[in-house]
């Protein structure tokens, strides 16, 4: 039955995906065929400089989830963390949201090292890092330009972003929101909920007086928040779009964090609908603004396979390993 339920939320997801794109083609009254002409009429160079920049998420948001787990005393060899983390790459592209390779390398990190609160904090830790890190370019970048801080949709959502960072901020580290919660949570069936909250929160509290840490953390999530809007302005560069980059700044954190939402597979449907809607503010039109969004999605793609690529064959060598039999020594007579 839990399968089944697995595979039905699977495939919804699956089509609310296609539908988004469906609605999106259809109603913008998109032209395939003008699309992918823009699309190769891109400038290489430019669309290389924005696929290497963008590389750099990765290595930085590595080298960020070995810190937490480095302070949270986990030894493991560079080898294999380069597997799990690889792992979470490639399936951020093919479960929901681009939160759903956090499971996976969280599931495969805890069974490795049998210390799964432990992990389960570090990632969490570190996906509410580059959450910060995604409001922090956000706000003051805003104030760069008022026309868009007046812009009902843009200032909705920066409200939203900042309101559930709050509140998760509240929960996790203010005394008096966290007996409220759990007491809250007392009530019978929600137990291993409780359990868990106060799993993580005892965990995330080791990290609390780690301030260098802590800076060191934000500065990375600040850095990789950066990157990518740096990124897609190559992209919109090579396609010839002229546009402002603070625009990018403000745009690209709001759409990363929407795409959280375990709505469609990968974030696809949503974020290039995403696109369109947000990027039409400063005068982008919607197909270049699609055409921006599946370049930039073609990148992921690729290191989406590259990890996954990664992940199977050392999977595949760790097996071969196991199942060895053991050598016999041989006596001399």
């Amino acid at each position: 039955m839990v399968t089944f339920r697995k595979i039905a939320i699977l495939l919804l997801r699956i089509t609310i995906s296609a539908a988004l794109l469906v609605f999106l083609f259809k109603v913008n009254k998109i032209d395939i065929h003008a699309l992918g002409a823009d699309i190769k009429s891109a400038d290489k160079a430019l669309l290389l400089t924005g696929f290497i920049i963008f590389f750099l998420v990765y290595i930085l948001g590595f080298l960020r989830w070995r810190m937490l787990l480095e302070a949270a005393r986990i030894d493991i060899p560079i080898k294999r963390l380069i597997t799990s983390f690889s792992g979470g790459i490639f399936f951020s592209i093919v479960l929901p949201s681009t939160i759903g390779g956090d499971v996976v390398k969280t599931a495969d990190l805890a069974e490795h090292t049998r210390k799964a609160k432990e992990v389960i904090a570090t990632v969490f830790l570190d996906r509410l890092s580059g959450y910060i890190g995604l409001v922090l370019v956000i706000l003051p970048t805003l104030l760069w330009n008022r026309d868009l801080m007046r812009d009902k949709v843009v200032f909705s959502s920066i409200s939203a972003i900042v309101i559930i960072l709050v509140i998760i901020l509240l929960v996790l580290f203010n005394k008096f929101i966290y007996s409220k919660i759990t007491s809250f949570l007392a009530a019978p069936g929600a137990g291993r909920i409780k359990e868990a909250i106060k799993d993580l929160h005892y965990e995330i509290h080791i990290f609390q007086h780690r301030k260098k840490l802590i800076a060191y953390n934000l500065a990375l999530s600040f850095i990789i928040q950066l990157i990518m809007p740096v990124s897609v302005y190559f992209i919109a560069l090579s396609l010839g779009i002229k546009a402002n980059f603070i625009a990018f700044l403000i745009f690209l954190p709001i759409i990363g964090a929407i795409t959280l939402l375990p709505i469609a597979i990968g974030g696809l449907g949503l974020r290039e609908s995403l696109f369109v809607v947000y990027f039409a503010k400063v005068g982008i039109a919607k197909q270049l603004a699609l055409a921006m969004s599946l370049l930039s999605f073609s990148f992921v793609l690729f290191y989406g396979a590259v990890g996954g690529l990664i992940y199977v064959l050392t999977v595949h060598n760790r097996r071969l390993q196991h199942h060895q039999p053991p050598q016999i020594q041989q006596t001399s007579p």
